[in-house]
């Protein structure tokens, strides 16, 4: 018995409508509270009747100094973030593939978040639109190389400087074009997958910025790169506080960012004071 697994189906409509649908493994200690919970219950009632936020508050308070129901959701979303981060973390990935890797940690903890979306209309031309660039970037890889190979070969038989300064200029010319291949399959990958996942969300009201800010620095990833202009000026503090050695689990991290956060806040006026003089 101790070896059952106890399973738990939920399917209710969330933020916006969204109707979150999942079952999910549980302790069995879990589902026989439930099931009793569910005793004598009406649909509508609710199922944690004896429960409040003043309870609730107290108990995450055991488990860590300031957690609160309120962002309880919050630091669930920064510590998937930043695990999944760490588990696919790929030094010697170019700076397109980092970012699909970023994106999908990201996507992970839209989906853990429930933040999903109706595909857009427009999916499915702009999908063929980007297959088409790149069956087209493919074929004039192909003419290139075509074209570098029969240029080497009149080189070794004429010894020409020109073939050779010819025959060096198509290499990089091929370099150039499998670089912009690479990124039009990264960018369609990236789509695809985004297609039902509302990326925004998350990224601006769920994430810690510093996790972001931080791997941008170890993966020398430009922080334009995943933030917008917008992103960048809400999470300004983030970008000037945080260092590459920062982690989010680790309180004595986020107390030291903090700090620097408090100083930089109060010589913020004075620097003010004396520039309008």
């Amino acid at each position: 018995d101790e070896k059952k697994v106890y399973y738990v189906e939920f399917d209710f409509l969330g933020k916006d409508s969204i109707r979150y649908q999942n079952t999910v493994p549980v302790v069995k200690k879990v589902y026989k509270n439930l099931k009793l919970f569910l005793k004598n219950k009406n649909e509508g009632d609710d199922l944690f009747d004896r429960l409040n936020t003043t309870l609730m508050n107290q108990y995450l308070k055991e488990l860590m100094p300031e957690l609160t129901a309120k962002v309880f959701r919050t630091y669930n979303a920064s510590k998937t973030l930043e695990e999944v981060l760490d588990a696919e973390a790929r030094p010697h990935e170019n700076i397109v593939e980092q970012i699909l890797t970023y994106n999908r940690a990201n996507r992970r903890v839209a989906i853990l978040c429930n933040h999903q979306r109706a595909v857009p209309k427009t999916h499915e031309k702009s999908m063929d639109n980007m297959k088409t660039k790149i069956e087209d970037k493919k074929s004039k890889i192909t003419e290139v190389k075509r074209e570098a190979k029969r240029v080497k070969a009149e080189y070794k038989v004429r010894k020409a400087a020109s073939l050779k300064a010819e025959y060096e200029k198509l290499k990089k010319r091929l370099k150039m074009m499998n670089e912009q291949l690479v990124k039009l399959e990264v960018s369609a990958t990236d789509k695809e997958e985004n297609k039902q996942i509302a990326m925004g969300t998350s990224k601006l009201n769920y994430l810690d910025p510093r996790i972001t800010v931080a791997w941008c620095l170890k993966n020398k990833v430009p922080i334009e790169k995943v933030y917008s202009k917008t992103q960048r000026e809400k999470f300004q503090w983030a970008i000037d506080m945080t260092k590459a050695g920062f982690v989010f689990r680790d309180m004595s991290s986020d107390k030291e960012t903090n700090k620097l956060k408090e100083e930089d806040e109060d010589g913020g006026d004075e620097g003010e004071e004396s520039h309008s003089e």
